[in-house]
């Protein structure tokens, strides 16, 4: 810890240099599990430094992605527990990289607080190197601001970004797509880090029936549920890779199945999803109720169970499905992709 930088001046203007000291301290041995062989720096320079292995690219293409947590970090801030969010951060990223083939290099973080609790900013990087290395990639810098005045002191908003690498000839797009494809969904665990807004005008979080065990949750309480962080699916789709026709992919984020499925459908093409087959967890079906939301609406903002998307030629969908099922993957087929202008039809 450099003492020398101590401002008592900064100090009585909320802002504790020392505490970002011992911050970076307490995660420096979490930060280190997430290295890869690519990395060259270690954490405290002005830039982080990561040299990627090119070897059989023949045109290495580099995909980058950035997002937040967004207001579920509001139930982190009810709940007193910080370790899961940054893992719905690696995630909303990551998650997004892996839609065009790319395999996720590495991964900076941003915080900024309205006070820097070490402990706490340690259990946040915390969650964000399981991230990191469920998604295989390094964490290769970060940045925490202490901003008093514009948070308040028990709250804190995080960011994060993350450069993948492709080689541009396995680029996954949409332009080989067409009618007959099969749609493969890989299950959510809950409703990730979208919608809360919603969820949060729905439930009251801060009433203590919120943190009671309830049995149509399995046990857990309903701020429990909420909080279960987004799935990785970096490895899922890494596995198929060279060996199935992927035609394309969608992260099912904010905006549910009617924003994101048609990003990766083209022109003159429709993704057909009979919603009976939806795997739809009953933590939807609870907020639906006690908001008395629409079904549509339900689909136009929530995941409603199906966190990712793939689609793939008619007949590599068994076999896609036995890789995925032997990785550990309750993968099912949820459509099939035909001629048509709405891009989406849920039936």
């Amino acid at each position: 810890m450099n003492e020398l930088s101590r401002s008592e001046s900064y100090a009585a203007a909320g802002v504790d240099i020392t505490a970002g000291y011992r911050a970076v301290e307490l995660m420096k041995s979490d930060i280190a599990r997430t290295k890869t062989p690519g990395v060259v720096s270690g954490i405290g320079g002005f830039g982080g430094l990561f040299a990627p292995d090119l070897s059989g690219m023949k045109e290495p293409v580099l995909v980058s992605g950035t997002d937040g947590v967004g207001t579920k970090l509001k139930l982190a801030f009810v709940s007193g527990k910080h370790d899961t969010v940054g893992i719905d951060c690696v995630a909303m990223c990551v998650n997004d990289v892996i839609c065009c083939g790319a395999k996720p290099l590495f991964f900076l973080d941003y915080i900024a607080c309205g006070k820097n609790v070490p402990e706490r900013i340690a259990q946040i990087v915390k969650g964000v190197c399981d991230g990191c290395i469920e998604a295989g990639a390094a964490l290769i810098g970060g940045e925490t601001a202490e901003m008093p005045g514009f948070y308040p002191a028990d709250e804190y908003d995080l960011a994060g970004y993350c450069t993948g690498i492709v080689d541009k000839k396995d680029i996954i797009d949409n332009s080989r797509m067409k009618e007959g494809d099969v749609m493969i969904a890989l299950p959510s665990s809950g409703v990730h880090s979208n919608g809360f807004s919603l969820v949060r005008r729905v439930f009251d979080i801060e009433a203590p029936e919120a943190r009671l065990p309830r049995e149509d949750l399995g046990g857990r309480s309903l701020l429990d549920a909420l909080l279960t962080p987004t799935r990785i699916y970096v490895k899922q789709v890494l596995s198929l890779l060279g060996k199935v026709d992927i035609k394309g992919i969608s992260h099912i984020t904010g905006g549910g199945f009617y924003e994101n499925i048609p990003r990766s459908v083209p022109d003159g093409l429709c993704a057909v999803i009979e919603k009976k087959n939806v795997r739809t967890p009953r933590l939807f079906g609870l907020i639906a109720e006690a908001g008395n939301i629409s079904e549509r609406d339900m689909f136009n903002t929530f995941n409603m169970g199906v966190g990712m998307c793939v689609t793939v030629a008619r007949e590599d969908a068994d076999r896609a499905l036995s890789i995925l099922g032997s990785a550990g993957e309750a993968a099912y087929a949820i459509g099939v992709i035909a001629k048509g202008e709405e891009k989406i039809v849920l039936c």
